[in-house]
């Protein structure tokens, strides 16, 4: 009977067994039933069910589940089914816990949406999984730069700077401070000090996800996890005794930006005194340092100072009223955010940040520097002032003369009675200085004994400087407030200050403003680039239509504005059918459809976006006689937006497409080349894409101050604590917004053509190649900057390295530098891959 028994066992597990395999076997069926009908959704059902029933397939299905998953994912995100979009991610990657694709995959979708922290999360697994996996390496280098910013790196090198903050916290410690508070820790280093110096409780906050859990293993590397108290919280959320058991005796924080209050020190500081902190020390009394409470940094004092700067001019301000023979109408003013900051109700940044004695160009200074405020970050009652605060007028006499381009601050932090640090263009300092541009006004001309006025104000946790403008030496009387009615001796007095302040005066205020990126000012002010794109231009429309009268072709910007118009607005019977398309899809604002408007009788189709851009070009077209046809705005014409590269109409094609092909910041731009093979199956016989091809040129070069902004050199700099190899998992290989013109290095070889991007003939591509560079001075390899020759046809090219190119540069920097002596060679193994460039040195 016992073998009756395991014999009907073993039938009924063998009957289990087949129905197992049966139901599998029809389940795959169905998958790939649903994958030829493009029913990903129930395909990837039908995968999940096959791998939970035989875990032993996953292999064998991987890469058809994978394509599943993507497919299925998408058509989620398209229908916003976000929760289930996720969910999908989490039962692929229980089923592929390491599995590189499906992670950076889940990466892509949480980048998209803004979860930035937790994306890195994915692409940093994807890279170690596989480090050689170019797209998660790519993604994780562009998502490193948003969560650790670089100016990390450049202030834990900068020695000077810790050891002024260590030997202030000593002092502090050894008085008898010895509960701490570090807000806004960072990598852990001031908390660190504190701890070395013989706190006996040290607490420290940051709100950074990826900076809290960096901290958190740096002082675990350091051995005082069980020393400090890490709270993943912003400081205005701790609470006693739920994160700390009681008010702390010292605040310590280096929570400043190039403008002092940008990172919200004044806000973070009133909520410590009122809520964390002792209370502060009486005045004349003799109390040990434990019983009160204190803030390093003690106080700050602000400066700032006039200057004339070409390179921030051309940022913020536009420098001509024609550009490639297209005027830009008066009817429209050009500002860049920092102007519209000043009087916008919303928190923006009201200035940008420069290091200024790295600036292309230099800058003079057109006054002495001026005391423009102090704050004393222990007088509870004086934090809470500064927002209340009225404006205050704030004069500086002009002592060279010069063009008034920008208000240059900087300030003075004095940590304690002994120590103190300061961010001023003159001193060797890891700080950049903000700057405000000055824009609005008539005039920028500026004369010894002239006066430069302005208004100050703590506003929204910045420090605002507004309404800039100088009243001429002539005037001898200070207009600075608008608002106050003038008392004058007699009319004629009147009348001359009147005249003499016009020159300072703002832009006609009725007027549509146009705000644009410092970028695309700088785009709008590169003459060189726009009279290239227009030769260029006119050279394909006259091969295309070399029978047309181009009397009114504006080839070589004398062309008659009026014979365009009269040419123009013939019939559409007489126009329409040798009208030629032109599609521009530069990003950001671009006026090369206005020019090639001027070339003859096109259609040319912008890709700008914003309603006010759109304005602006409607408004310089009409200043230049367009009839409204000319020029179209190519995004109303799409069904789908996200199907930018096709025909203008279904019977015809382009004859120009103008493609970004690099970014600003000096890389290429992602999918280009999958937009270039887009773009040649669009144009008609004789037609371009613009750029037709690039040439990538490099050299080598020695430079320390790339290795300083790229990674932490050793524990040197950090006076011993370990941080380097955690902070160092965020560098990324290249540094961009370069200008190599400026750039403190050693050139170690001459240029050399590294790679060849073509855009009209893709076979004369390859992702990879390897390129001899000849040494031709001593020294250490540190980086390989790299820029582009533009090449829009073969007459015609821009040099990205250029001084007016409003490009910036960038480089590789090297792992480990390179020693290497006259008339060595190296090769470079050079490739690319999507917009990422990787440089390798082979000896």
């Amino acid at each position: 009977m016992p073998n009756s028994n395991a014999k009907r066992h073993t039938n009924h597990r063998g009957g289990r067994e087949a129905s197992r395999w049966e139901l599998i076997s029809r389940s795959l069926q169905s998958a790939q039933h649903c994958l030829e009908s493009q029913d990903f959704g129930t395909a990837y059902a039908h995968y999940l069910l096959v791998l939970n029933l035989a875990p032993e397939l996953k292999a064998t299905v991987k890469e058809t589940f994978q394509f599943t998953l993507f497919k299925w994912a998408e058509e989620l995100d398209s229908l916003a089914r976000i929760q289930d979009l996720f969910n999908c991610y989490e039962q692929a990657l229980e089923l592929y816990p390491n599995d590189e694709v499906i992670c950076n995959s889940m990466g892509e979708h949480l980048f998209r949406m803004g979860f930035r922290d937790e994306a890195a999360g994915y692409f940093h697994k994807a890279v170690k999984l596989n480090p050689d996996f170019a797209d998660a390496k790519e993604n994780f280098y562009r998502v490193a730069n948003w969560l650790v910013e670089r100016w990390h790196f450049i202030m834990l090198n900068d020695a000077k700077r810790n050891l002024t903050y260590l030997r202030a916290i000593e002092n502090a410690v050894h008085s008898g401070s010895k509960s701490v508070l570090d807000i806004g820790t960072g990598t852990g280093i001031l908390s660190m000090f504190a701890k070395k110096a013989g706190a006996s409780f040290v607490y420290a906050c940051e709100l950074s996800k990826t900076m809290y859990e960096l901290a958190r293993d740096v002082v675990a590397a350091n051995n005082l996890e069980r020393e400090i108290k890490l709270l993943h919280l912003k400081s205005l959320d701790i609470e006693i005794p739920k994160h700390i058991p009681e008010r702390v005796s010292l605040v310590v924080t280096e929570t400043v930006d190039a403008g002092l209050f940008g990172e919200g020190i004044v806000e973070s500081l009133i909520h410590a005194w009122e809520h964390l902190l002792l209370q502060p020390k009486p005045k004349n009394q003799d109390i040990s340092a434990g019983d009160y409470g204190r803030v390093i940094p003690a106080s700050a004092t602000i400066f700032g100072m006039a200057v004339e700067c070409k390179e921030i001019r051309r940022h913020h301000r536009l420098g001509m009223q024609e550009v490639a023979g297209v005027c830009l109408s008066n009817s429209v003013q050009f500002f860049s955010p920092t102007y519209a900051a000043a009087g916008s109700e919303e928190t923006v940044e009201p200035y940008t940040t420069e290091k200024l004695s790295r600036i292309p160009g230099g800058y003079r200074a057109l006054t002495e520097p001026c005391q423009v405020m102090t704050v004393d970050f222990n007088d509870l009652q004086e934090l809470k002032s500064l927002a209340a605060r009225k404006p205050w007028k704030l004069s500086l006499p002009v002592t060279e003369g010069g063009i008034l381009d920008a208000i240059v601050v900087w300030f003075v932090l004095q940590l304690d009675d002994e120590h103190s640090l300061s961010t001023s263009p003159s001193e060797e300092t890891c700080w950049e200085q903000a700057v405000y541009p000055v824009q609005g006004l008539l005039d920028y001309s500026v004369k010894t004994g002239d006066t430069v006025m302005m208004e100050v104000c703590c506003q929204d946790c910045y420090l605002k400087i507004q309404k800039i403008s100088f009243l001429p030496s002539e005037c001898g009387m200070d207009f600075s407030d608008r608002d106050n009615t003038l008392s004058l001796g007699n009319e004629a007095e009147l009348c001359n200050a009147l005249a003499g302040l016009q020159t300072s005066t703002k832009q006609d205020g009725n007027a549509p403003v146009c705000v644009l990126e410092s970028t695309e000012l700088a785009l709008l002010n590169d003459v060189a680039y726009h009279e290239c794109f227009k030769a260029a231009m006119s050279k394909v429309l006259l091969s295309l239509n070399p029978s047309k009268d181009l009397h009114s072709m504006d080839i070589d910007g004398q062309g008659s504005g009026i014979n365009l118009q009269e040419n123009q607005n013939k019939s559409s019977l007489d126009v329409e059918p040798d009208a030629l398309y032109i599609l521009d899809v530069s990003e950001g604002f671009s006026i090369l459809p206005i020019i090639a408007g001027k070339l003859g009788p096109v259609r040319a189709y912008s890709s700008v976006e914003k309603e006010q851009h759109q304005a602006a070009l409607h408004i310089i077209a009409e200043a230049n006689h367009f009839p409204k046809e000319t020029l179209e705005f190519w995004l109303s014409h799409l069904e789908e937006e996200s199907v930018v590269l096709q025909r203008p109409k279904s019977d015809k094609l382009w004859s120009i497409i103008i493609l970004d092909v690099i970014e600003t910041s000096g890389l290429i731009q992602q999918d280009v080349m999958e937009k270039a093979a887009i773009s040649r199956c669009l144009l008609h016989s004789g037609g371009k894409i613009f750029p037709q091809y690039v040439l990538v040129y490099g050299m080598l070069v020695e430079s320390e101050s790339l290795l300083l902004e790229s990674a932490v050199q050793g524990t040197e700099p950090t006076l011993g604590f370990n941080i380097a190899p955690f902070i160092n998992q965020f560098k990324v290989p290249v540094r961009v917004y370069l200008d190599l013109s400026t750039l403190p290095c050693v050139p170690l070889s001459k240029p050399a053509e590294l790679l060849r991007l073509d855009l009209m003939n893709p076979l004369l591509n390859s992702p990879s190649r390897e390129v001899k560079i000849q040494i031709c001075t001593s020294g250490r390899v540190t980086a390989i900057p790299f820029w582009y020759h533009i090449h829009l046809d073969e007459d015609h090219s821009l040099n990205t390295s250029d001084e007016s190119s409003h490009w910036k540069q960038a480089a590789v920097v090297l792992d480990e530098p390179i020693p290497v002596q006259v008339g060595d060679e190296l090769v470079l193994d050079v490739q690319h891959h999507k917009s990422n460039i990787s440089i390798t040195v082979k000896r």
